[in-house]
């Protein structure tokens, strides 16, 4: 199966975040793991939404959930190495919104991953999808 490459849309940057490998971070391989890298873009992601007003639980009403995944590794990093999180952010589709997180190590500015997050906002007594409200648009675009 050939693999399709992440485009990262660094126009679309809104935050940067600083983070470091933390010993708990490593996996058997002794380096970075899979689930860390996620936890690394969670955190990132919280403080790029905080930055627009916007929280995961309360996006204009509605929580979001993530409806998938994709990650691309292009380097190994360890501990203690010093990190920058780069979170993009296109405009939203009609009920999707697009997160684009990209890791690099500060040392040598190189890439150690690069992903792509679709949530999706849903109607807590429903749990059904819901339409991106206006005024999450409107902060994702940077008007508050």
């Amino acid at each position: 199966m050939e693999r399709v490459k992440l485009e990262f849309p660094e126009a679309d940057i809104l935050h940067r975040h600083p983070l470091s490998v933390r010993i708990t971070d490593m996996n058997y391989g002794r380096h970075l793991g899979h689930d860390a890298v996620v936890s690394l873009m969670h955190e990132a992601r919280v403080h790029a939404l905080a930055a627009r007003s916007l929280a995961e639980g309360d996006m204009a009403g509605y929580p979001c959930v993530a409806a998938d995944l994709a990650v691309q590794y292009q380097a190994e990093s360890r501990w203690p190495e010093a990190l920058e999180v780069d979170t993009a952010i296109p405009a939203p589709g009609r009920r999707a919104i697009a997160v684009y997180h990209r890791i690099r190590r500060l040392a040598d500015d190189r890439p150690v991953a690069t992903a792509r997050i679709n949530l999706m906002l849903v109607d807590p007594a429903t749990g059904r999808p819901v339409a991106v409200p206006d005024l999450v648009r409107e902060r994702l675009a940077g008007a508050s």
